[in-house]
């Protein structure tokens, strides 16, 4: 278990509380698959994802942050692709 995601938020935009909970989330969907979330400071509304340095999603390029669903699905597609999510899996009606 060598899976590492970091998420990079704008302290100027203040967005440590949604960081924070998104990697709580993660942290609990995928306890046994990952060895680290890391919280990290950034500046200009920068708020990115990414698993083992591969870019999983940028606020920038998708003009949005993700849902945490479609967030789990990405995370999910890296660390364990096999792995069903449950109601996680299914696109909202």
């Amino acid at each position: 278990m060598e899976n590492r995601i970091r998420i990079q938020y704008c302290t100027q935009c203040r967005w440590l509380l949604r960081s924070a909970w998104m990697a709580q989330e993660l942290l609990t969907t995928f306890e046994q698959e990952l060895a680290e979330v890391s919280l990290c400071p950034g500046a200009g509304g920068v708020f990115e994802i990414s698993v083992n340095g591969r870019l999983v999603w940028s606020r920038k390029e998708m003009g949005r942050f993700p849902d945490i669903a479609e967030l789990k699905q990405r995370i999910r597609d890296e660390v364990a692709p096999e792995r069903d999510l449950g109601h996680s899996d299914h696109p909202r009606q």
